[in-house]
């Protein structure tokens, strides 16, 4: 990964892999990692604090959309794996100047960095399941 948006989403999937587990508010999830100069070299800081703001605030919506690609319950699914397709379908819904494939893309390689071994083809299913939706003309959105 890199560029600038890139690391913002590694550090956002970081950031609300720790909301999941602890239920912290994002705000101050947030606040802990732009403290620290090491993690938030070259990282777009703006996108990052879009994406830990905005995910937690759409979760429901996110989750009801992934839900319809999932083979079980959006809780059953890796928090890893569930931050990033968390991130990727907020994208797809909100981001519409990204597209489809560089939202993939993305996803596809923080689940091949953070994720389990065949995670990354799970993230790559689900999320091309929901851009097919979100994305298709005179889609949903």
């Amino acid at each position: 990964m890199s560029g600038a948006r890139s690391r913002a989403r590694g550090q956002a999937l970081q950031a609300l892999y720790q909301w999941q587990l602890t239920a912290q508010p994002p705000h101050d999830i947030g606040r802990l990692f732009l403290r620290d100069p090491e993690s938030t070299g070259g990282v777009d800081e703006a996108y990052f604090a879009e994406l830990i703001r905005e995910v937690p605030v759409h979760v429901e919506e996110l989750d009801g959309l992934l839900s319809a690609h999932l083979d079980r319950a959006i809780a059953e699914v890796d928090p890893v794996e569930r931050a990033i397709l968390r991130i990727g379908a907020y994208e797809l819904c909100y981001r519409l100047e990204i597209g489809p494939r560089i939202v993939l893309n993305e996803a596809v390689e923080l689940a091949k960095r953070y994720g389990g071994e065949a995670g990354h083809k799970f993230v790559n299913a689900v999320l091309d399941g929901v851009a097919k939706v979100v994305r298709a003309p005179g889609g949903r959105r």
